[in-house]
């Protein structure tokens, strides 16, 4: 898997350097192409996993304005060690994963740094009403399917459609983490969605459905969602700042120690004051120490 995704990357590239073309797209929300850089531009091929694509763009457009000749084109989304593997591969210049690197994953050619958490908020279409707080069992009957009905939960006589992840993905595994446990069998209706961007689509467009996503893309898009609370616990920023609010995933940025100028130019943006701001303006918490020292 890891082999077809490095020779899509390498033709989504080839692709972007053509006038007019773009990289294929699974869904609008999924996947941001750049106009194609001049010559006479810096450009730094940056890629990330579906859940970090949002903090990729916000950092992108700050990133931009700083100069003329900085330009940041971003790739298709992929799973975590795809992005890893483009990154050894020399396809992907700086990366963006929804979790801890792990030590097996770093080959010794690989810097990294933890620099933000996202909340994983649970949310549902705004046609489901009577509903704003949910316990462990509730979550637990619900995505096992032995509650379908929202009037069950004091809501109103409607089907609950459940939007599901892959267990591979950093969602699904953060809620059985720490609401639906590891043996809790999957619902046999619920709607299995390979990215995170289309379970942010189809929550949007399905009536009494319910999913889990990303609070800093909820809080900064604006989603027409019910934000639910968890036991009592609102997904907030302050909730999640002060660890009240633990269902967090962090956001790791990865880049090559062989890195170009550009990118480690890029990489000490993200680490500074000024990136800092962007994400504490994009809902993210970072995570960044103050006197954190420099790319070199």
């Amino acid at each position: 898997m890891k082999q077809n995704l490095v020779i899509f990357v390498l033709g989504a590239i080839a692709l972007l350097s053509l006038p007019g073309c773009t990289g294929n797209t699974s869904t609008s929300s999924d996947v941001t192409t750049t106009t194609t850089p001049s010559d006479t531009q810096a450009s730094i091929k940056a890629g990330g996993s579906s859940s970090a694509l949002d903090f990729l763009r916000a950092l992108e457009v700050a990133y931009e304005s700083t100069s003329k000749n900085k330009q940041i084109t971003l790739l298709e989304p992929g799973q975590s060690e795809n992005i890893i593997a483009g990154i050894k591969q020399g396809l992907v210049d700086v990366g963006a994963i929804s979790k801890t690197l792990k030590p097996e994953e770093n080959d010794g050619t690989l810097e990294f740094r933890e620099v933000a958490k996202d909340a994983l908020v649970v949310a549902t279409n705004s046609s489901v009403t009577g509903v704003k707080n949910l316990t462990t069992e509730n979550l637990k009957a619900i995505y096992s399917g032995s509650v379908t009905n929202w009037q069950q939960l004091g809501g109103q006589n409607a089907q609950i459609v459940v939007l599901d992840r892959p267990e591979d993905e950093s969602a699904k595994r953060l809620l059985r983490k720490y609401y639906l446990g590891k043996d809790l069998k999957n619902a046999a209706n619920a709607v299995v969605l390979r990215k995170e961007g289309e379970l942010i689509q189809t929550i949007q467009s399905t009536p009494h459905s319910i999913g889990a996503f990303s609070l800093a893309h909820a809080v900064s898009h604006k989603l027409p969602v019910n934000r639910l609370s968890l036991n009592n616990i609102e997904p907030t920023l302050e909730n999640l700042k002060t660890g009240k609010y633990q269902m967090t995933r962090t956001i790791t940025v990865v880049w090559s120690k062989k890195a170009s100028e550009a990118t480690k130019s890029f990489i000490n943006y993200i680490l500074s004051p000024s990136g800092t701001e962007i994400l504490e303006q994009s809902s993210f918490v970072s995570i960044t120490p103050a006197a954190v020292s420099q790319v070199k």
